[in-house]
């Protein structure tokens, strides 16, 4: 039977909570769904909007989030066939929080940067 209690016991997520919040806090993930919560994608259009992924990761990524209930795969009824790819409602009530990353991202950045300076000329 899988693990079910918290991984710390100061922690309130179970290790598969966790391997959850691992899973969606990932650095693609967060990409994906930021930039699918502006709109359905294809494959190509999704992987020129996040230049850096690789297709492998890309892919990987999108199972994993659609496996996970947060991205449906819509196959198109056009001629040649097409899929596309769009932010499923469970994966909506994500966007608040995303956008709440990105916020304190942008705001903290300098501070976050000072820090790393800091940091490597008392280590140098």
């Amino acid at each position: 039977m899988p693990e079910t209690t918290p991984v710390h016991p100061d922690s309130p997520l179970s290790a598969e909570q966790r391997e959850l919040l691992d899973q969606v806090l990932d650095k693609w993930s967060l990409r994906v769904l930021e930039t699918l919560c502006e709109r359905p994608l294809r494959f190509n259009e999704l992987r020129r909007a996040i230049p850096a992924v690789t297709q492998k990761s890309l892919t990987a990524t999108l199972r994993r989030l659609e496996r996970n209930g947060m991205v449906e795969r819509v196959v198109t009824g056009t001629r040649p066939l097409a899929v596309e790819y769009r932010v499923a409602p469970l994966g909506k009530t994500l966007q608040d929080l995303v956008d709440a990353l990105f916020g304190w991202t942008a705001a903290n950045y300098a501070e976050v940067e000072r820090a790393r300076r800091r940091y490597d000329d008392e280590t140098a």
